[in-house]
């Protein structure tokens, strides 16, 4: 099961990770939002410990959404030493994330 962002946890989880850490922007309406949901939750299994994967939901969460000038969902931030390294918007299969989160490692 993938990690739940917050603007309240933002900070602590994501900014001052010591590993790379995928997040997911995501709303409950927002229909590929849903599609990616399972690919999320798969990518978290399959690299836990390796890596942090999570969600935030931009209806919860608006502050950081517009710190990330999120403004098309789902977008998924990759995001290493507190910095983006790279940003994928839309809905994208498995392997591309894969080899993308591959690259940063």
């Amino acid at each position: 099961m993938s990690l739940k962002f917050t603007d309240e946890n933002f900070e602590q989880e994501v900014i001052k990770a010591d590993t790379l850490v995928l997040v997911d922007f995501y709303a409950d309406w927002c229909g590929p939002c849903k599609m990616m949901a399972p690919v999320i939750d798969e990518l978290s299994s399959d690299f836990e410990g390796t890596i942090k994967v999570g969600k935030l939901n931009v209806d919860n969460s608006p502050a950081t959404s517009s710190k990330y000038k999120v403004m098309t969902i789902p977008t998924l931030l990759f995001i290493k030493n507190g910095e983006v390294v790279d940003t994928i918007i839309g809905v994208v299969p498995k392997a591309t994330l894969v080899e993308k989160i591959n690259s940063f490692k």
